[in-house]
C-alpha cells in the first residue's frame, strides 16, 4: 500500500506546528517578558504566571517537541514499548493515536489561552491547524495506513 496523500499533509502540519512551537516556546523562555514575540507581561494578568518562562516551556514541549516526536514516529514507524502506555487505540500504530493527542492538545491550548490573554492573529490560525491535524489523522486512508491489523 502506498502512503496516502493525506498522510503527507499530516506530516507537513506536524512539522509546521513543531517548528512554530520550538520557536515560540524558545523565544518566550529566552525573553520572559515576551518582547521577542511582541507580547507583554500584562497579558498574563489573568493567569497564574508572572512571566512567560513556564508558558514558553509548556509551548516548547507540547507544541514543539511533541509534534516533532510524533512526526518522526509517523514517518519512520519506530517501535518503543513505552509508547504503548498512552495508546488508547491499540489496533493503531502509537504515532497515529499520538497525532490525535497533538491536535487535541493544540485546540485545548488555544481555547484556554483565549480566556486568559488578549486575542492575537495566531490563535485562530493555530486552532485551525489543530482541527486539521485531527481531520487528517481521521482520514480513512490514514487510518488504514496506520492500522496494525491486516485488512
Amino acid at each position: 500500500m502506498k502512503t496516502p496523500i493525506a498522510a503527507y499533509v499530516l506530516f507537513c502540519l506536524h512539522l509546521l506546528l513543531g517548528i512554530n512551537g520550538l520557536y515560540g516556546g524558545g523565544a518566550l523562555m529566552i525573553d520572559t517578558s515576551g518582547g521577542l514575540l511582541g507580547a507583554s507581561v500584562e497579558w498574563l494578568a489573568h493567569t497564574p504566571f508572572k512571566n512567560f518562562f513556564i508558558p514558553g516551556m509548556i509551548l516548547l514541549l507540547f507544541n514543539g517537541v511533541f509534534p516533532l516526536f510524533v512526526l518522526a514516529g509517523l514517518i519512520w514507524r519506530f517501535e518503543w514499548p513505552w509508547t504503548a502506555a498512552l495508546n488508547i487505540y491499540p489496533k493503531r500504530f502509537w504515532a497515529w493515536t499520538y497525532s490525535l493527542f497533538v491536535g487535541l492538545i493544540l485546540i485545548i491550548w488555544i481555547v484556554v489561552q483565549q480566556f486568559m490573554v488578549p486575542f492575537f492573529w495566531l490563535q485562530p490560525t493555530l486552532s485551525g491547524i489543530g482541527v486539521l491535524i485531527v481531520i487528517f489523522t481521521m482520514m480513512p486512508g490514514v487510518i488504514r495506513w496506520y492500522s496494525l491489523e491486516k485488512e
